[in-house]
């Protein structure tokens, strides 16, 4: 239902503008990974591929937010929310650093570096230029009787939650607002070679990214975090459908975004969701 309306949002108001008056003036933080910083999207500005048009700067506009403070970079991990993270050109401060008491509104992007994003692409790419019609990557991460990725997300659930936490402790008054991932791949056999998994490895990725997406669900839940899910509306907009309604690029992308990130339609949709789930919430 929270997706429905968001799509109608950005439907009724385009990708550029929306009802500013939806949501009260806000001191807003936004913390997260390239699916929140937006790689490859302009303007970009800094070594951390921050895009005007992510879907924090978009969020922000929306609600007229007093203050913003967008210290999502790509590559992220829950350990770059404490610590500094290598950049070209420097290191961006641990994100965590931008939360202090005066934001009332946070909302964090993390979860996919966690358990090994540009390591599961490329391992599975060059597995599926073997075997294209096969599944040879849900074969190597389900080699040993378990299933590899699923207990990397289990893993990544505490760290999540320890951000949260650090979160709530340094911005007492913040609503904060954990943001799943958009639909990626589709559940059937993909698109090989645009995007460089096998036919039967794309329903594997696809599984994979809905059990991190439920997880970061139940994370949220357990850890006084609302959840924002643009997963459910993008189906039928992964990486694979059409050029003009695509919401996440493929390995050669047709609309300005780094190769499987999503371009400016999927962060109009995400900023929605989110706005949606932060006023309802």
């Amino acid at each position: 239902m929270l997706s429905r309306i968001a799509v109608l949002l950005v439907t009724l108001f385009g990708l550029a503008a929306a009802p500013a008056s939806a949501a009260p003036a806000r001191d807003y933080v936004a913390l997260g990974d390239s699916y929140a910083s937006g790689p490859g999207i302009p303007v970009q500005s800094g070594g951390c591929g921050r895009s005007s048009h992510n879907y924090p700067s978009v969020l922000a506009r929306w609600i007229r937010a007093t203050t913003f403070t967008d210290a999502s970079c790509g590559g992220a991990t829950t350990r770059d929310m404490f610590s500094p993270q290598p950049i070209s050109g420097g290191a961006n401060p641990p994100q965590l650093d931008a939360v202090t008491r005066r934001a009332t509104l946070v909302t964090l992007s993390i979860g996919g570096n966690d358990i090994g994003f540009g390591e599961i692409l490329t391992t599975c790419g060059r597995l599926a230029a073997a075997d294209p019609t096969g599944a040879p990557c849900k074969a190597h991460y389900t080699a040993g009787g378990e299933d590899v990725l699923a207990k990397r997300i289990e893993a990544t659930a505490a760290d999540v939650a320890a951000v949260l936490d650090e979160i709530h402790r340094r911005a007492p008054r913040a609503k904060v607002v954990l943001v799943g991932y958009l639909r990626i791949l589709p559940d059937g056999p993909g698109c090989w070679p645009s995007v460089p998994f096998a036919a039967g490895d794309t329903a594997y990725f696809d599984a994979t990214e809905r059990l991190l997406n439920t997880t970061l669900a139940r994370v949220a839940k357990e850890n006084d975090a609302l959840f924002a899910d643009p997963y459910p509306a993008s189906t039928g907009h992964d990486a694979c459908a059409a050029p003009d309604t695509r919401w996440v690029e493929p390995l050669r992308p047709t609309s300005p975004a780094a190769p499987i990130h999503p371009n400016a339609r999927g962060m109009a949709v995400t900023a929605a969701v989110t706005l949606v789930t932060a006023l309802l919430g």
